[in-house]
């Protein structure tokens, strides 16, 4: 069973952030972090600040594009 990624969380997996570093990856590169509900928000306003969060998706609903990675 996927696990958030948040710091010490071991809680499943609900959601996918999708995101780019458009200094680092062609702008259709998608990696993905993992999140629980509880870390979802968190998680999100940290890769939104920096500019890098590009899609939030519910794990089931989750397709990973080509060329993605976690």
């Amino acid at each position: 069973m996927p696990t958030c990624s948040a710091k010490g969380c071991r809680a499943a997996a609900v959601w996918v952030l999708a995101w780019n570093n458009p200094k680092l990856h062609t702008p259709e590169r998608r990696k993905t972090w993992l999140s629980c509900g509880e870390h979802r928000e968190h998680l999100s306003q940290f890769l939104g600040v920096r500019g890098f969060l590009k899609d939030v998706v519910e794990l089931d609903a989750w397709v990973q594009p080509e060329g993605s990675e976690r």
